[in-house]
């Protein structure tokens, strides 16, 4: 390919992969924006990567630096999902995003009916992957009973009493365990609560809760609206996380007050880099008159990549969206208009360079039943 110009804005765990992954591949020349500079100087960029402190809520000036781009990714938080996704629309860049937050993906869909650009938002891990694995084996079936759509990022080693460690974006978590949640029930598109349905079950031995939280679906409930019975997306903790949750959110009031919440996170809880991603899908529904259950199950543990250990989340999510570049950049995808996770065939991703972080890791069992 010729090289491409990419904008990354969000110097943070992710943003950093993004950029070093796309800067060692030699097809892309990344610029990564942050408000920060000690998150910039923080970062540990290969050489190759140009660095801007920048505030992007300032007017015009986000577009000042997409101007002659190629794309921008979106690893900042949430909230900024809309003012990037604005600021590519008015530039004619292509726009990619990971977010989990169901009103910015809104919004950026509006912006996509009038844009000259591709707008391809949720590319990460969850949203992303788990909708491209969901329909991919969704189209094995002639008729669809259930889709059941499960993954965690959880530390290899838990320590303390939420069984979790920062991994991923604080804002992040504490949105989807507050925003309410889609689901088709009996055939109908509803929204239910956060943390609730929990589950357990058990994989190679250990044993996980699963419950509500918000945005893992993506697109996919809209897509699959009057062709499954059941469609839900959980996300998987260890036992007794989804409680204590609920306390703090519901007994205590912090769903209200989300900074005081996140303070709590990032003073109490430390990050790891040894952990583990968990992506478990379960798909059942009628091939040739016979009723029938395929499942995709995959973990996927920190590894290093150039000269860094990255966390498992770090590279599932950054693998997610620069693969989805990729496969935009070589025209695989559309170059213009809205594209959906699930218009994204799971082999193409897979036999992608970026995407094989989870093809080598993969053990997929079709269970007939």
């Amino acid at each position: 390919m010729i090289m491409k110009n990419i904008v990354v804005v969000g110097a943070g765990k992710i943003g950093s992969t993004i950029a070093e992954m796309l800067s060692a591949s030699g097809d892309y020349r990344v610029t990564l924006v942050d408000r920060s500079a000690a998150q910039l100087a923080a970062a540990e960029l290969p050489a190759g990567v140009e660095t801007q402190e920048l505030d992007i809520a300032a007017t015009g000036e986000l577009e000042k630096v997409l101007a002659g781009k190629f794309a921008v990714l979106s690893a900042a938080p949430f909230h900024l999902t809309t003012r990037i996704a604005e600021a590519a629309a008015a530039t004619g860049v292509h726009y990619l995003d990971l977010t989990e937050d169901v009103v910015s993906t809104r919004r950026v869909k509006e912006l996509a009916r009038d844009a000259k650009s591709a707008f391809i938002p949720q590319c990460g891990l969850a949203p992303g992957f788990i909708s491209i694995v969901a329909n991919d084996l969704a189209s094995r079936f002639d008729t669809l009973e259930s889709v059941r759509m499960r993954v965690g990022a959880l530390p290899q080693y838990p320590s303390n009493a939420l069984n979790y460690n920062l991994t991923w974006s604080t804002d992040g978590v504490i949105n989807e365990y507050c925003e309410p949640c889609e689901a088709i029930v009996e055939g109908e598109l509803i929204e239910v609560p956060p943390l609730e349905e929990r589950e357990e079950f058990s994989l190679d031995g250990v044993t996980y809760e699963a419950f509500n939280t918000s945005g893992g679906l993506g697109t996919l409930a809209e897509t699959l609206k009057g062709k499954v019975r059941t469609l839900n997306y959980r996300t998987i903790r260890y036992p007794g996380h989804a409680a204590i949750m609920k306390a703090l959110l519901n007994d205590l009031g912090l769903r209200h007050r989300r900074d005081v919440l996140k303070d709590i996170f990032e003073s109490a809880l430390p990050s790891t880099l040894q952990d583990v991603v968990i992506v478990f899908v379960t798909v059942s529904g009628r091939r040739n008159g016979r009723l029938l259950q395929e499942t995709y199950a995959n973990k996927i543990y920190s590894q290093r990549v150039g000269n860094l250990v990255r966390s498992a989340i770090q590279i599932t999510t950054a693998s997610g969206i620069c693969a989805v570049l990729d496969m935009l950049a070589d025209g695989s995808l559309p170059a213009k208009g809205f594209v959906r996770q699930e218009d994204i065939a799971l082999d193409a991703f897979l036999a992608n360079r970026f995407g094989r972080a989870y093809a080598q890791h993969e053990m997929v069992s079709r269970l007939a039943g």
